[in-house]
């Protein structure tokens, strides 16, 4: 679960990884990750080609990492992600109840 996720990320932090970056070191570190994610899929999926650098790259390791860091600055900003996921869900299904079903776009 995610909860357990923002437990088990919590524990290795402490244990191994000594402390927490700051708020915004983490914040910094997230940009680059989800930038790593995003030179990626332009790379598979859209027209760029790949650089050799880029060959060994794996899309689950590099969305992984934003998953991670996106994790501790959860837990160092006391951010409970099981609850603030599930709020959020509640809020779009409200919000958004017939709104995509009505969009002509998205028509099958």
């Amino acid at each position: 679960s995610v909860r357990e996720m923002q437990r088990v990320t919590d524990e290795w932090i402490r244990t191994v990884g000594v402390r927490y970056f700051n708020e915004l070191t983490n914040f910094a570190q997230l940009a680059e990750e989800v930038g790593e994610v995003g030179r990626l899929i332009s790379r598979i999926y859209g027209e760029q080609s790949f650089k050799e650098s880029d060959r060994d790259k794996d899309l689950g390791e590099e969305l992984a990492d934003v998953l991670w860091v996106l994790t501790c600055l959860a837990n160092q900003t006391g951010v409970d992600l099981t609850e603030a996921f599930e709020k959020r869900l509640a809020k779009k299904t409200k919000r958004d109840a017939t709104r995509h079903k009505e969009n002509p776009k998205l028509a099958p």
